[in-house]
């Protein structure tokens, strides 16, 4: 027997004195040090819970609670349920130990109890018992470990979130400041900017699109006039209509944007090179710089056109006075010649209508 057999913890139950003195002698002849005794299923509960046993040998017919009871008790308590129990019976026939199986004993022992067998069975028992504990403290402390590991993972993940949140924070930052570049001399510069995100967010999220064409729509769109970086100063900021050969210059800006965008991994800047310069394409094919018709136009140049058109006629420009919200609505959905409906995109022009109030509430709000 090895020091933790003797180490373990045995109950015996037996409501005759002499069957309790004879188990316990064995044992304790045998080396163990740890053995307790109960005269019925009873007392057996109670000793189970306090005692705690490594096995428990439990006679079947006693007073006030039987074997069989008890057993079936202690495999119901998810807390003694692991703990062998070897029925000790007079009975030989087969219908008393199918019994005792469908109440969950382990092995069964004869009256009058051998001690050889009954070392036996006590060795084989508290060693499959031994290789369960075992197993159960392994998996406890893989599950406690599963568990650190992945809170050490979580909190990980958390500060990874909240680097990429400063970096996208940082990166969007830079693109407004850059894109500030292109139309520094114009007025109302830093709220334009930002009123193009939130025009192009609010109108991609009505029409569908998915949370990562949406989610860079918002900052993708600010950059869609950073061509006119190359436009010099006298034609962004002129009084008066541009003469022919002056509008044909600013319509290079979408051919200068899309060449400053072009070529990058940046799937926002990609986005960002698309409305550069397809923004001001039309619906009937009569926009610059490619006449592209229809569904030809890449879908986010159809989008911001409308919402671009719809803050050129709000803003103040060296031209024109600032029209409000029901001119400019009126415009765009009816016309004024200069303006028509048919230069939209039927769907995104719905979905404009749709989305009116919030558009109008974008530019109150974001504006200086």
């Amino acid at each position: 027997m090895s020091t933790e057999n003797k180490d373990s913890r045995i109950l015996i139950v037996d409501d005759e004195e002499k069957n309790l003195r004879l188990m316990s002698a064995i044992f304790t002849n045998y080396g163990f040090k740890h053995v307790e005794t109960a005269k019925n299923g009873i007392e057996a509960l109670e000793k189970t819970r306090k005692f705690n046993p490594d096995l428990i040998f439990l006679d079947i017919m006693m007073p006030d609670m039987n074997g069989y009871e008890a057993c079936k008790i202690i495999r119901e308590n998810s807390a003694t349920q692991h703990i062998p129990v070897v029925m000790v019976t007079a009975l030989a026939d087969r219908e008393s130990r199918i019994k005792g199986l469908e109440v969950g004993a382990n092995d069964f022992i004869s009256k009058p109890v051998d001690g050889t067998e009954l070392m036996i069975r006590a060795r084989n028992l508290l060693k499959v018992k031994e290789f369960e504990d075992f197993l159960k403290k392994h998996n406890e402390l893989l599950d406690s470990e599963v568990k650190e590991r992945t809170s050490q993972l979580r909190l990980a993940l958390q500060e990874l979130s909240k680097s990429n949140e400063k970096i996208k924070e940082s990166y969007v930052d830079t693109i407004h400041r850059l894109t500030k570049v292109a139309e520094y001399k114009d007025e109302d510069t830093a709220s334009h900017i930002k009123r193009a995100g939130y025009y192009s967010f609010v109108l991609a999220r009505h029409l569908g699109l998915s949370e990562d064409k949406v989610d860079s729509i918002l900052y993708a769109a600010p950059m869609h006039d950073i061509g006119k970086v190359g436009m010099p100063s006298e034609i962004l900021l002129k009084q008066a209509k541009l003469n022919p050969e002056e509008f044909a210059l600013m319509k290079t800006h979408t051919i200068i944007g899309g060449r400053i965008l072009h070529d990058s991994i940046s799937d926002i800047i990609k986005m960002a090179e698309v409305i550069a310069l397809s923004h001001h394409e039309r619906w009937d094919g009569l926009g610059y710089p490619k006449g592209l018709k229809g569904e030809d136009i890449p879908l986010e140049g159809r989008l911001y056109n409308i919402v671009d058109q719809y803050d050129a006629l709000r803003s103040k420009r060296p031209y024109k006075l600032p029209f409000d919200h029901e001119k400019a609505f009126k415009i765009i959905t009816e016309g004024d010649g200069r303006t028509m409906p048919e230069h939209f995109d039927p769907m995104i022009l719905k979905a404009f209508k749709e989305c009116a109030i919030e558009i109008e509430k974008i530019f109150d709000t974001y504006t200086d």
